[in-house]
């Protein structure tokens, strides 16, 4: 191998981008990944007992070929068994000739029902593009670890990279987690950022996505648990900790994703914790959660705790079951949005939403982590920032089946059931002007819901016409016949006129824009929903 041509950060003879992570029972076994030039063909561990005289006990790797778009290199898998819990251990990776410096880990305790672990999410760099620089993320890892020293692993919730289908973007991300995942396990989420590539990388030019996520699984198939759903492993899988199963759940093929979800789930652990990139309960003015429900809401629902990113700010979601909110957590799950660990402002398209019992959104130059400590029947989550402020902080108990502090779910009163977009309530503009029920049908004021999106509303005496996401559509008071581009399409009922003599339309109306739309019973609201992340802007002719 000529290694003068290799790229920067690219593999060689000795170990690099080492990591510890959990794919068995984590107080006896702990698995081992390293990187070494593709013509390094074999690998092992040696380890023993932390300070110990012993002799070292010998774990050979699998190994697989990573030919990625930069380099060929081997990854090396060495899962070590038969550990004591609860007991220190040091190691080192590599061949007979090249290895690692020795490092050290903890097994977690035989029985344990009280431990800590941290999520970091959407660290991503792009840039310098051709050597991403994670070194912000990488001092403020190490600076949480150094505040909970009794971490027992690190959790994340996806975009670990910034374009995950370049080798060049995981060399970076592995050089931010250098130091600190050689001593404590690190289980990641899937990304969108984590699949994505482009045709020509230097300028953004072609993007596309992989499916499964090539990239990923070729570096840590053999990191974690050979347990997902089949086409669709490494990027799916769960493991167990104490009282509490993990479940990470990737962002491809949700419908055979939800399947397997349910059957993962199916066990009698005290918590079920979920990470998956994209939020639910999110707090974008553009986003959508189109991708997860309703094709994983049966999975994703059997879970206490789902957490995610992708928006870079944080929130935490009142219980949910379905569309409606609750006060108690054996009442729904809680969606937790973890913020951005790598100073990467959302860019101030963030809004509170009904469904959220606390929200942040975190537009400043700062870091954020969930330290998550698990004690019995009892959850604390506390969020806090690189500069030392605290950001929300509550504890989930449920043998008292509480949220502290307490924060109740929305409830309208009867007779003015409340029109939101994407969670927004629409405000001022529709204070008087509430959904209404006749007979079996919902009525709600389009035009004024159209006006608040920002979408083209043309009024005249006794109709309407709207215009958004490239549909258009004529209502005439009285009528139950809509005029649309693709012509006259039957409403399941008439347009009414209403409150401060706005014509009122049927809610399945929403439909002919491609828009989907539900009815909370429990909190008396209408949430309408659009797949796109356009942003609509009113013609100025």
């Amino acid at each position: 191998m000529d290694f003068s041509k290799k790229p920067f950060r690219g593999s060689g003879l000795a170990p690099d981008h080492i990591m510890l992570s959990l794919s068995g029972d984590p107080s006896t076994t702990m698995t081992v990944t390293w990187r070494t030039d593709i013509s390094v063909s074999e690998g092992f561990v040696l380890y023993r007992k932390h300070g110990s005289d012993d002799g070292f006990t010998r774990a050979d790797a699998v190994c697989g070929e990573f030919v990625s778009d930069i380099d060929s290199s081997m990854m090396h898998w060495a899962k070590l068994t038969g550990l004591c819990p609860g007991t220190a251990y040091e190691y080192t990776c590599g061949d007979g000739v090249n290895r690692s410096e020795v490092f050290a880990f903890m097994t977690a305790p035989e029985k344990i029902e009280k431990f800590k672990f941290v999520c970091f999410s959407d660290q991503q760099q792009g840039s310098p593009f051709d050597a991403p620089d994670y070194s912000v993320f990488h001092d403020f890892v190490k600076s949480v670890l150094e505040e909970n020293p009794d971490t027992a692993f690190i959790l994340t919730g996806g975009d670990n990279t910034d374009c995950g289908q370049h080798e060049v973007q995981w060399n970076g991300a592995m050089e931010g987690w250098k130091g600190i995942a050689e001593r404590v396990p690190v289980q990641m989420a899937l990304g969108n950022h984590d699949n994505r590539g482009f045709k020509d990388y230097r300028h953004a030019i072609g993007r596309f996505y992989a499916e499964p996520a090539e990239f990923f699984g070729k570096q840590f198939r053999g990191s974690y648990p050979d347990n997902g759903p089949e086409g669709w492993k490494t990027e799916n899988y769960s493991f167990e900790y104490g009282n509490a199963h993990f479940t990470v759940i990737g962002i491809n093929a949700p419908e055979e994703v939800n399947e397997w979800l349910k059957r993962d789930l199916d066990n009698e652990s005290t918590w079920k914790f979920g990470v998956y990139h994209f939020p639910i309960c999110y707090s974008g003015c553009d986003c959508e959660n189109d991708d997860a429900y309703p094709m994983m809401t049966e999975g994703m629902e059997m879970l206490d705790i789902l957490f995610s990113g992708h928006e870079h700010n944080f929130s935490r979601s009142f219980p949910r079951r379905r569309d409606e909110l609750f006060d108690r957590p054996s009442q729904g799950t809680i969606h937790y949005m973890l913020g951005n660990s790598g100073c990467n402002p959302a860019g101030a398209k963030t809004l509170h939403k009904i469904w959220h019992a606390a929200y942040f959104p975190q537009e400043e130059d700062v870091c954020a982590v969930c330290i998550v400590e698990v004690d019995g029947d009892k959850v604390t989550l506390t969020e806090k920032l690189s500069d030392g402020r605290t950001v929300d902080r509550c504890v989930i108990d449920k043998k008292t089946d509480t949220i502290d502090p307490p924060a109740l779910a929305p409830y309208i009163r009867g007779g003015r059931t409340l029109l939101t977009y994407k969670g927004a309530p629409l405000g001022l503009c529709a204070a008087d002007l509430p959904c209404l029920k006749r007979g079996e049908n919902w009525y709600a004021p389009l035009a004024t819901l159209f006006t608040w999106m920002g979408a083209d509303v043309e009024r005249a005496p006794g109709r309407v016409k709207l215009s958004v996401y490239g549909r258009s559509a004529e209502f005439r008071q009285g009528s139950d016949t809509a005029v649309t581009d693709e012509g006259e399409v039957r409403l399941p009922a008439p347009v009414i006129r209403a409150n401060r003599g706005q014509l009122y339309m049927p809610i399945d109306a929403v439909a002919l824009f491609g828009m989907r739309w539900s009815y909370a019973a429990r909190n008396n609201f209408i949430s309408v929903e659009h797949a796109s992340e356009n942003h609509p802007v009113p013609r100025q002719p």
